[in-house]
């Protein structure tokens, strides 16, 4: 079977999103962001993982036009054996400790970031990064939003990118609101918005005013349907698999800082010269505790 079948699939399930109704958008989701584990688990597993029923996945598989579940999961099961070999760890990680509780802890999260970092990048386009660079620098107003675990990766965008992109800004700022902020942009300006599950109301709020406004959005995430209300105009889909009761940052922090490589390399010898500009003010100012 042709590996790129899942390729089709996951275009459909994205498709069709908006139509499906929350249970079958609670399978779409998961498939889309763990097709590796959705190649390889059981229906029921998969369920379980989903947190839905074998009988909504089913029913997904008929939505899509299939006969039955597995003619669904045969495409991803495919696509794995083509794949990166996620499972063939360095040597290194062989070596790490499976001894008690938390050494397994340890071997078992430092695999799954590797993992995350391949599956994450592995889905994006380079015409999509180059789109959304393109975007970014044609902008008047670039704008950067994102609360609660999610402002750690809006603000390392933030500190880095506006060396290169002097318009980009942080927002909500001053303890206030992102509408707040955005109230004076015009059509034409870009909001990149960094919204994971459970979803931020404020950020996806933004979102949806910014739509109104005219602006054009970027939205990073683990899905690109996060609202009826608004569809993004570029997305950047990462996975957020983790093995512990949160969300892993490696996967979109890895991208985030694909699409900064390619903003500085657009930038050519500006931004260099931006760059080295903030570099020998920071020395100037002593900013950095010297070398012994």
């Amino acid at each position: 079977m042709d590996p790129t079948l899942r390729n089709q699939v996951v275009t459909q399930l994205r498709e069709m999103a908006n139509e499906l109704t929350p249970s079958l958008k609670k399978c779409a989701k998961y498939i889309i962001d763990y097709p590796l584990d959705f190649g390889m688990d059981s229906i029921r597993d998969s369920a379980r993982k989903s947190k839905t029923s074998t009988f909504t996945l089913v029913r997904l598989a008929q939505q899509l036009g299939f006969g039955a579940f597995e003619e669904m999961r045969a495409p991803f099961r495919a696509a794995l054996l083509s794949s990166v070999d996620v499972g063939s760890v360095p040597h290194w990680v062989e070596n790490l400790d499976d001894g008690d509780t938390v050494d397994r802890a340890i071997r078992e999260a430092t695999t799954n970031s590797l993992s995350i970092v391949q599956r994450s990048l592995e889905r994006q386009s380079p015409e999509v990064f180059k789109a959304i660079v393109a975007q970014i620098n044609h902008s008047p107003h670039v704008y950067i939003s994102a609360v609660r675990g999610s402002y750690s990766l809006a603000y390392f965008f933030y500190y880095v990118g506006r060396m290169a992109i002097p318009s980009l800004q942080l927002i909500p700022r001053h303890m206030g609101s992102a509408l707040d902020d955005l109230r004076d942009a015009k059509e034409g300006d870009t909001l990149i918005a960094i919204c994971f599950t459970p979803y931020s109301r404020e950020t996806v709020e933004a979102c949806i005013f910014a739509k109104r406004k005219g602006l054009k959005l970027v939205l990073i995430s683990d899905f690109d349907s996060i609202s009826d209300e608004f569809q993004p105009d570029y997305s950047l889909i990462t996975s957020q698999n983790s093995t512990h009761h949160f969300g892993s940052y490696a996967g979109t922090l890895a991208t985030i800082e694909v699409l900064l490589a390619g903003l500085v390399a657009a930038g050519g010898e500006e931004v260099a010269e931006r760059i080295q500009s903030y570099e020998n003010l920071r020395m100037e100012a002593r900013a950095y505790w010297p070398k012994k």
